[in-house]
């Protein structure tokens, strides 16, 4: 019996000892208690062991259904895309891939560029080391010289945030004296000192500061003060009557956005402005204080000037909400500035697009690029708008003024969103994955415009392409037209808080009527005449 007892991982042994023990129970006495309470814990320990052996088996035959189920979705999948491209659900791990994003700048360790990080974290992007494999790149420096090579062969997915020959718009010096409207007068010295010396001379009164690309040590001076030798400068004229907030000069920083150079799509993100106050009084005015009419990093913000503090602080508006509501209070239209502050931005690039234009020309695709440039503009107190400059890369930095992270952040988001960088498909990639994907968010029926025109005039395909009015027909727009015209249809999509300056907007009273569009190139006019048609029948195109 003992020999039995020692072999219990034999099942015929193990069932004759609980026989054994069964009898000796009935044959009485003490020893019956403690045999029983052997028989109860082999029992337990047999029904353990058969549900281990059950969960072990459910647990294989879940994994095989599993297996099964995911080779019949790949090979369902592999029959229905006909095009053969990769679709997330057949990619297996890839599908959790995240795009990635390249943040290039110096000392990034200072962060400076935390919000534009933070940004793309938040859209799904990881940050790329130098050197990898990227979808965009976020380049705080001009990036054509020192990355020239790359520049030349991007894919056609990739995209950087700035566009060839941006420096023609954000050149202090060139911009100043470009002659275009809204810019206060300028000389470059020392090429048109002659030119100045006549100028101040007709107008007595006048009072000027000297300039340069480093915008440093601005200060109103004499004309025998200044150095009028001085190479890569520029001498202009002092906006002397400026508005005052509580007798505060300020300046203010509107954003714009460039998503294409030919045609030219040109935004302004209005859901703010940045307003940056002197932090000394204006009057008494004296041009030894710089304080009182140059704004530096130590500015006045607009939470701390006292008339625009309970708009900002106690009911929750912007500055530029803030502002308009105080303006409105002084019995002044704050839509006439701006108005007038699109007029100037629209002017800039019209007067620049050549240049622009002829700059990208040295790159493959310009659908590469996008750019986000700061305008920074001076008001004076009859309400004339007055550009100062154009600003690349501009400050994104919230250290001196963490109130400044909100609009920063929603800038950055707005232009990514904007140019389809941020988006609602989950990919690895921002390349399409198939042709059904792209269409789903864009499709030619979206594209196309004027159906009652088309079907009477050009009936003929194309023998009518040579007839201006049948351009925007399908049958004659060209490839490279349907892909432009689907950016700017997927951009007005995704525009958010942005809003066009070009094409120019339309009144959608009068949007049934040709817009005087002398002087526009010929894609700028095809682009004007196609946000027409859409202004048609959807509204949100007119604007």
């Amino acid at each position: 019996m003992q020999d039995r007892l020692d072999r219990q991982d034999s099942w015929t042994d193990f069932e004759w000892c609980s026989v054994r023990t069964v009898m000796g129970t009935a044959a009485g006495g003490g020893m019956g208690v403690g045999a029983a309470s052997t028989s109860i814990s082999r029992r337990q320990m047999r029904f353990l062991l058969a549900v281990v052996v059950v969960l072990v088996f459910g647990t294989m035959l879940t994994a095989l259904n599993v297996y099964e189920l995911h080779s019949l979705t790949r090979e369902h999948w592999s029959r229905e895309h006909v095009h053969g491209e990769a679709v997330a659900e057949a990619r297996g791990a890839s599908h959790y891939a995240r795009p990635v994003a390249w943040v290039r700048g110096s000392n990034k360790g200072t962060g400076y560029l935390t919000h534009v990080t933070n940004v793309l974290h938040r859209l799904g992007y990881d940050l790329a080391e130098d050197g990898e494999d990227w979808n965009v790149l976020w380049s705080h420096n001009y990036p054509f010289r020192e990355l020239k090579q790359m520049m030349t062969h991007l894919k056609p997915h990739q995209r950087v945030n700035h566009f060839p020959g941006s420096g023609f718009i954000t050149n202090k010096v060139n911009l100043a004296v470009s002659g275009l409207p809204f810019i206060p007068r300028a000389f470059r010295m020392p090429a048109e000192k002659s030119n100045l010396l006549e100028y101040a001379k007709q107008n007595p009164d006048m009072m000027f500061v000297q300039k340069s690309n480093n915008h440093r040590g601005i200060k109103i001076e004499k004309l025998d003060a200044l150095d009028l030798g001085a190479e890569g400068s520029f001498v202009q004229e002092f906006v002397h009557n400026p508005i005052l907030v509580d007798g505060y000069k300020f300046d203010i920083g509107v954003y714009t956005i460039i998503t294409s150079i030919q045609p030219l799509r040109v935004y302004i993100y209005e859901g703010d402005v940045l307003f940056r106050f002197c932090p000394e009084k204006y009057h008494p005015f004296d041009p030894e204080v710089r304080d009182k009419y140059v704004v530096g990093d130590d500015y006045l913000p607009t939470w701390k000037v006292p008339s625009l503090q309970q708009y900002y602080k106690d009911y929750g508006f912007g500055m530029k909400r803030s502002f308009d509501a105080w303006l409105r209070a002084q019995d002044k239209d704050p839509e006439v500035i701006w108005d007038s502050v699109r007029d100037a931005i629209r002017n800039v690039f019209y007067g620049k697009e050549t240049a622009l234009i002829q700059a990208t020309s040295h790159y493959p695709d310009s659908s590469n690029f996008f750019e986000m440039m700061r305008f920074d503009f001076v008001i004076d107190d009859q309400l004339k708008v007055h550009l100062m400059e154009a600003n690349m890369s501009p400050n994104l930095s919230s250290a001196h003024f963490k109130e400044n992270r909100l609009l920063y952040e929603q800038v950055v988001y707005n232009l990514l969103c904007l140019v389809g960088v941020g988006r609602a498909i989950h990919s690895s990639s921002l390349a399409s994955r198939s042709t059904d994907e792209y269409e789903m968010q864009v499709a030619h029926k979206d594209l196309v415009v004027f159906p009652d025109h088309c079907a009477t005039n050009c009936r003929n395909g194309g023998n009518d392409c040579n007839k201006v009015e049948c351009q925007l027909c399908l049958p004659c727009l060209s490839k490279e037209q349907l892909a432009y015209f689907s950016r700017a249809y997927l951009e007005h999509q995704q525009r958010g808080a942005c809003r066009r300056v070009v094409p120019q907007p339309i009144d959608p009273d009068h949007a049934h009527d040709a817009a005087n569009m002398s002087g526009l190139t010929a894609e700028n006019t095809l682009m004007m005449e196609w946000f027409r048609g859409q202004c048609l029948y959807d509204r949100t195109f007119c604007s």
